[in-house]
């Protein structure tokens, strides 16, 4: 199948997690994992978009800003959740600063768990995407000699922002390409391509099938690694106008990080226009996202097609009735066509 195809306005998304795959859906979010027994573990929830509650957070530039914000947040406590559905292999023990943090805060200690983890992952991008370019920039200025205002409005005010902004997206590659040389990440890859699939199944309105889905591309123009790409984009234009001025690290870095909202804004609105529409331009400006995708999405078995479907149709049409539930209340599916719409198990199997 075509990987240039834009696709429709309705858009239900996922991620990919440990042996497993989250869809969202306009007012659902299904998470299935399928653990070492073969069993489908599957949990439902209701969610209702930060636009419907305050109008204001669907404005655009807002809204970028907002989704950025409540990826990071759901993705960590999907990937929780995930690790909770698998079983006790995969449950790890709370460090002694986590359990004296929650003591202290008196919050529960897998709420404690998660607030350091999104901590540690938002400094560790920080890091990454914002101090060491900055580094690299004021590193590169001292070089050539680019320590005043004035030389901002020569070649090297802009030579130094160049270099940052191709340093973020060494950093980008660099990053994703090593992720995927662990082998737990690389077939979370491979549930990350079942999501795509499933998601284009979907959106070509064909039924949710492993063999309708198979043929399909792994990369998708809505793909959170393309607007990952798109963002160190925006930013290296923006700041070829705004504060190329700058030579010292420490004030480079903090406007970097000032802006980043803005820049995430404006990725955000670039993104969704890029897959709603199909042209020459759109096609050639998606091209880079989609090939970055060939690091984070890998071909998936039939099985993991599976587990992507069945978290659709769950997000889509809800639980099927009558499901046998674990102790935790999550459904056991043992075959993805129990997910379809109307499907109900016999009475006898949820006792």
């Amino acid at each position: 199948m075509s990987e240039n195809k834009s696709c429709p306005r309705v858009d239900i998304g996922g991620q990919a997690v440990l042996e497993g795959v989250m869809m969202k859906a306009p007012d659902a979010i299904a998470i299935t994992v399928r653990r070492k027994d073969g069993t489908m573990v599957v949990k439902r929830q209701a969610y209702t978009p930060a636009a419907k509650k305050h109008k204001w957070m669907g404005w655009p530039i807002i809204r970028g800003v907002v989704s950025m914000g409540s990826m990071l947040s759901m993705g960590m406590s999907t990937l929780e959740d995930s690790m909770k559905m698998l079983g006790e292999e995969y449950e790890e023990e709370p460090s002694k600063f986590e359990k004296w943090l929650a003591a202290k805060l008196g919050k529960n200690v897998d709420k404690v768990v998660m607030g350091v983890a999104i901590v540690m992952a938002v400094v560790l991008a920080v890091g990454l995407f914002i101090g060491i370019p900055a580094g690299v920039e004021w590193l590169t200025g001292k070089a050539i000699g680019f320590q005043s205002a004035e030389a901002a409005n020569s070649w090297k005010g802009v030579f130094v922002t160049v270099i940052g902004g191709l340093t973020k997206v060494a950093i980008l590659i660099g990053y994703m390409a090593l992720c995927g040389l662990v082998p737990d990440v690389r077939r979370t890859f491979q549930y990350h391509g079942a999501e795509h699939k499933t998601v284009y199944c979907n959106e070509n309105g064909l039924p949710l099938t492993p063999e309708n889905a198979a043929p399909f591309t792994t990369l998708h123009p809505r793909c959170g690694t393309a607007f990952m790409l798109i963002v160190m984009v925006i930013s290296m234009v923006l700041f070829l106008f705004v504060g190329r001025d700058i030579a010292a690290f420490l004030p480079r870095f903090l406007l970097h990080l000032a802006l980043l909202p803005v820049v995430a804004g404006v990725s955000y609105e670039v993104l969704k226009g890029l897959a709603h529409k199909d042209n020459a331009f759109t096609r050639f400006a998606r091209w880079p996202g989609l090939q970055l995708q060939r690091l984070t999405t890998k071909q998936p078995d039939a099985k993991m097609l599976e587990v992507a479907i069945v978290s659709m149709n769950v997000a889509l049409h809800g639980l099927p009735q009558n499901a046998p539930l674990t102790p935790e209340g999550w459904a056991i599916l043992t075959d993805y066509k129990q997910s379809e719409a109307g499907y109900t198990f016999p009475a006898e199997a949820a006792e």
